[in-house]
């Protein structure tokens, strides 16, 4: 029997397989871009009070009082009943993770110059609607603070859900939810191939991105006792929808197969014909069994995974901690220079044979030893100035300067959770 009648025959009990996998590949295609250019990026943030005590969402000038006050400059609301959830205009969307961690999407941005123009309007944005409490945004992987099961998930019933499943799991789920916060950037891809390359090597290099951009010095109340803690989360958070997509690291990755993973997922959240969330562990496959994906079936469940590279009408790159302005740049020119250069295909040639077992060893050597790790037979921190070196050749010569925060400290063989305030 060949590979496809073999999948066929695994999924005789879902009519419309063929369907959803079809629906799923269109809406990827439709994310085709005629030039990759364009860069988006998601940054996670805990607010504080003078005390640097985190703000909860439902306390008196709290996280719901900060977007409300933001509202006046970011005029499309988002309400589930009485509570505000979100605020947004053109190319900025604010919105709050499970434990009202305050996140800021910007983009997609052609220049690096504008990306940090729209960073720093937000950042005096919230800087003013913490004038209450005397507060401030604090950028760090992990809450320099609390415990994460003390702190409140926000009234939202997806996380209620999420949070009922994953802490089943493992310890992970909680802290995942309540005390993580992570800098996200999105990449544009241009076919099918490109877009499986991108998810190879942004996938490959998870463990030295980690690595660079590692900015968690507290975990749990104490000092973190490794790098990359935010890593370590993930990895045992839930295996069926983290870490390295399966197969993506293979040749001849595509749009089909990151459908069937999805289908292959368990819901965990699904959503009614009302569009309200309920608790559903069967897979999004044996849930549409029956009938065809509609664009948010699609959407909802592509959210519903998180590993290290994401796809959906872009390529997602998930393994960076929650940075600072100019560090979140910095890391956006790493990104830009690798991904939008000639290096992509290099990288893409030299992990070829690579396979998720390396690549989550790599991460364990990365945890034991920094910088001095041995990864894919290579020294870590080797292979971070390579990348580094990579990047600027492949950055237009003026944008080249952004990329100089994040250069030193890799130089220096140290990460930005060594020079934070909390270190």
């Amino acid at each position: 029997m060949d590979q496809k009648n073999g999948a066929r025959a695994a999924h005789a009990d879902q009519p419309a397989r063929d369907a959803n996998v079809a629906a799923f590949v269109a809406y990827f295609q439709n994310g085709c871009k005629p030039k990759a250019s364009t860069l988006g990026v998601e940054i996670e943030h805990f607010l504080v009070d003078n005390t640097g005590q985190p703000l909860t969402y439902s306390q008196p000038n709290g996280v719901a009082d900060v977007l409300r006050t933001l509202s006046a400059r970011y005029p499309d609301v988002s309400m589930h009943g009485d509570d505000i959830l979100g605020v947004a205009k053109p190319h900025m969307n604010v919105t709050i993770e499970p434990a009202a961690q305050l996140e800021i999407s910007a983009g997609p941005f052609e220049s690096i110059a504008d990306m940090r123009f729209a960073l720093g309007e937000f950042e005096r944005d919230v800087a003013a609607a913490l004038t209450p409490v005397a507060g401030r945004m604090v950028a760090l992987g992990y809450d320099p603070m609390l415990v994460a099961a003390d702190k409140e998930l926000i009234p939202k019933a997806r996380y209620d859900i999420m949070n009922r499943y994953l802490s089943a799991i493992s310890p992970s789920g909680p802290r995942m939810m309540r005390g993580s916060a992570s800098t996200q950037v999105s990449i544009d891809y241009t076919s099918e191939e490109d877009a499986a390359a991108k998810m190879r090597v942004a996938s490959a290099l998870a463990p030295l991105l980690s690595l660079m951009c590692d900015n968690a010095p507290v975990f749990e109340g104490t000092r973190a006792p490794h790098r990359l803690m935010r890593a370590e989360i993930w990895r045992y958070l839930d295996p069926d929808r983290c870490n390295t997509v399966p197969g993506c690291l293979d040749a001849g990755f595509s749009f089909a197969d990151y459908a069937n993973y999805i289908l292959d997922v368990p819901a965990v959240v699904a959503l009614d014909a009302e569009g309200e969330a309920r608790y559903d562990t069967r897979t999004f496959g044996d849930i549409f069994a029956d009938r065809t994906m509609t664009h948010a079936d699609i959407e909802h469940a592509l959210s519903m995974v998180w590993p290290d590279a994401r796809l959906k009408t872009y390529v997602e790159i998930r393994p960076a901690d929650a940075l600072p302005i100019d560090l979140a740049c910095a890391y956006e020119a790493l990104i830009k220079g690798i991904f939008y250069g000639p290096a992509l295909g290099a990288l893409a040639a030299a992990f070829e044979g690579v396979d998720a077992q390396d690549v989550d060893d790599a991460k364990t050597a990365i945890m034991k030893r920094g910088y001095e790790a041995e990864t894919f037979s290579r020294n870590a921190g080797d292979m971070c100035d390579a990348l580094v070196e990579m990047a600027y050749e492949g950055l237009p010569a003026g944008e080249r300067g952004f990329l100089d925060p994040l250069a030193r400290l890799v130089k220096q063989r140290i990460t930005p959770a060594d020079v934070s305030e909390f270190a």
